[in-house]
């Protein structure tokens, strides 16, 4: 495939937006290694689409590649649980593997995180998006419901997520 045929702005927006995808990676994948692999899937789906990307008006670029990474993302996950896991860390490598960031709230995100963790697919797409601050009609949006479903469920998830934030 020649390169020189995709839009010449494609790795600009991938640029911009990198974040958006890495975060995408960071709820579904708590190795980093497969936050890695993710993102590189991620990307090279983006890739193949980007030709096929239309801007329209009132949507917003971010809805577009939030649709794109959240599939994959939740793709990836079925994909993963389907295979078992080959190799097993011992007890210390796998604490320092699961370390939690460091800094004064680094704590309360980890359990976060891991309430968050435990949550469904779907589920981690709405909290995902209502952490990132997106309002309800681009949720709505990005997920393919309506914005009173999306209201429903977030009320739902927050629930969930007092629940089990109080475990953690």
């Amino acid at each position: 495939m020649d390169v020189s045929a995709r839009p010449p702005d494609f790795v600009t927006m991938l640029n911009q937006q990198q974040a958006l995808l890495r975060r995408v990676c960071r709820l579904y994948c708590q190795d980093a290694d497969d936050r890695q692999d993710l993102f590189q899937e991620i990307v090279l789906q983006l890739w193949r689409a980007y030709p096929r990307y239309v801007p329209q008006p009132g949507v917003k670029l971010s809805t577009w590649l939030y649709r794109i990474a959240l599939n994959v993302a939740i793709s990836s996950l079925r994909q993963r649980t389907r295979r078992p896991a080959t190799d097993e860390l011992d007890a210390e490598a796998l604490a320092v593997a699961q370390a939690p960031d460091a800094g004064p709230d680094a704590d309360d995100r980890a359990a976060l995180y891991e309430a968050i963790g435990r949550l469904s697919d779907v589920d981690k797409a709405f909290v995902l998006l209502y952490l990132e601050g997106r309002p309800y009609e681009e949720m709505a949006d990005i997920l393919g419901i309506t914005q009173n479903n999306v209201r429903v469920k977030m009320h739902r998830i927050q629930e969930k997520l007092r629940q089990l934030f109080v475990r953690c």
